[in-house]
């Protein structure tokens, strides 16, 4: 049981009422009378909200939420009681979100159900802990307020964000992906691959007719195609502590882990075969390239586990491994994050060896809150310091991506919330060109 605001306001009144009658004495029988009052409405009051449990609660939400998204919860709630109450409701969300803002005033009439519905967005993978819903109720006396600990404690496993996932499936079957800045990349040429030449015979395409071939031999000839074959696309993922750099509540890891899943689907659904290679100081994870209808509930479910022991990042244990385990060329997405043109220098060795047995791609991020530091202008002496060191971190990105260009090797600098949209286009161009 709690006193309210409105219960003290009364008692005060009371209170200097009879302070009062000390020198108006008729105020006094007025005092006494207001207190037996109040006495008679706290106990009516108490009676009515007590006698029996009438306010209950649910909470409704999936059993897993996903990373980076808005995820719904709903709580509904309904009044048995044969008045109508002011209810305020609290529910015990996960400390890690760190939301104070989850409570909602509401007023139920007698008998009414009504749903509460908000949105959690959890920047980062896990298990997260919801507790109790708290109720708290107060009758239209509103002297007092009751207490309801409702509903049960519950665990929500938060994966990587198969909600952007589930929206990129549904504007693939409609094809509309340009609404999420997917660009449309005509393929030059057929979808098939050149086999060989052959006489002509009844019933084929007179499309392919090779007559140069047909001078040579002085009969028909026709070109023979044969399906392309589908190709590998193999997402690579530091998990050093240089993905630990958090965006908007989100770490680089994070939005790599959320790119590599929905870039994963695009090229299963462009018919090629997709997989997975995490690494920090060992290689880690490595999911083999496939095409088949298990192969994103097993990529998800290998994403969701990724951690890191914020360690130094080894490239040495990625090119041994993956001369042994993909022997078929492929392009190679590498998701990492050089801090500087040094930290390039020395990995760049093992990048140019993994190039030349694959097409590499080295996907790393652009600071878009440095570059507007650096475009600010000075105002003290002491600022220009930090704004030369701001121009000159921004500047050695781009050596990076020249230097890389200059060993063959393709790059993609982006700012990380534009970091799905730029690598599926990006991979969308580079299979339109025939680059892997």
């Amino acid at each position: 049981m709690f006193l309210t605001r409105r219960f003290y306001i009364a008692i005060t009144a009371v209170i200097i009422i009879m302070i009062a009658a000390y020198f108006l004495s008729p105020l006094f029988v007025a005092g006494k009378v207001l207190w037996w009052l109040l006495v008679a409405a706290v106990a009516v009051d108490y009676v009515a909200l007590f006698h029996r449990r009438a306010i209950t609660a649910s909470r409704q939400m999936s059993d897993r939420f996903s990373c980076g998204d808005d995820n719904e919860v709903r709580i509904h709630l309904l009044n048995a009681y044969p008045f109508p109450v002011s209810t305020t409701t609290i529910d015990e969300v996960p400390h890690i979100l760190q939301r104070r803002d989850i409570r909602f005033l509401l007023p139920l009439r007698a008998g009414e159900g009504k749903t509460i519905v908000y949105r959690l967005c959890p920047k980062s993978r896990g298990v997260y802990g919801f507790g109790r819903i708290r109720v708290f109720a107060r009758s239209p006396l509103g002297l007092l307020e009751r207490r309801f600990t409702l509903g049960e404690p519950a665990d929500v496993k938060v994966y990587p964000s198969y909600l952007m996932l589930r929206q990129y499936q549904i504007l693939a079957m409609s094809n509309n992906l340009t609404e999420l800045g997917i660009k449309r990349i005509r393929r030059a040429g057929n979808n098939t691959d050149f086999e060989q030449i052959r006489e002509y015979v009844t019933g084929d395409d007179y499309r392919t007719i090779n007559w140069k071939a047909t001078a040579r031999r002085l009969s028909l000839m026709v070109n023979v195609y044969q399906e392309e074959k589908s190709q590998q696309v193999i997402n690579i993922i530091d998990k050093g502590r240089v993905m630990q750099q958090a965006f908007d509540g989100m770490t680089l890891l994070d939005r790599a882990i959320n790119a590599s899943l929905i870039l994963s689907y695009v090229s299963i659904n462009k018919e090629d075969k997709a997989g997975i290679i995490t690494f920090e100081k060992d290689f880690d994870t490595f999911i083999a390239p496939d095409k088949g209808p298990k192969q994103m509930p097993l990529i998800l479910e290998s994403l969701y586990a990724q951690t890191t022991t914020y360690g130094e990042t080894d490239y040495s244990p990625v090119l041994v491994n993956m001369s042994r385990l993909v022997t078929r060329r492929s392009l190679i997405v590498l998701y990492t994050n050089f801090l500087n043109h040094a930290a390039l220098m020395r990995q760049l060795p093992y990048l140019t060896q993994l190039n030349k047995r694959h097409r590499l791609l080295v996907v790393f991020f652009d600071d878009k809150q440095l570059q507007q530091f650096a475009a600010e202008k000075p105002k003290r002496v002491s600022d220009y310091y930090s704004h030369v060191i701001a121009a000159k971190v921004d500047n050695e990105k781009r050596h990076i991506v020249s230097t890389l260009m200059q060993h063959g090797i393709y790059a993609l600098l982006t700012p990380p919330e534009g970091l799905t949209v730029n690598v599926v286009n990006r991979y969308l161009e580079m299979k339109a060109r025939n680059l892997f």
